[in-house]
């Protein structure tokens, strides 16, 4: 699990994301929910080639959601990552 494709899944491209992106220097992946933040910070090297300053995660529960039978459904658990990079560095996620 080491790889980092398996350690970083998808960038969040919302508009909160991107005004942290513009202004602060900040960007939010979507991570493996076993991933550590040093497993998260070389793999945003490895994959980007950019220096990585801080990174801070946050861990989801998945929501209940209804389904046909009496027994209630739920989506899955995930991580969110929000990776801080050096001054002067750019990610081109669009």
């Amino acid at each position: 699990m080491n790889e980092p494709h398996e350690l970083i899944q998808t960038p969040v491209l919302t508009e909160k994301a991107t005004l942290l992106s513009e202004k602060q220097g900040k960007y939010v992946f979507r991570v493996s929910p076993r991933a550590n933040k040093l497993q998260i910070k070389q793999a945003i090297e490895k994959l980007f080639g950019k220096k990585v300053a801080a990174v801070n995660t946050a861990n989801f529960a998945g929501k209940k959601r209804r389904e046909r039978r009496p027994d209630a459904g739920r989506t899955a658990h995930w991580k969110k990552a929000i990776v801080t990079l050096k001054e002067g560095e750019k990610i081109d996620l669009a």
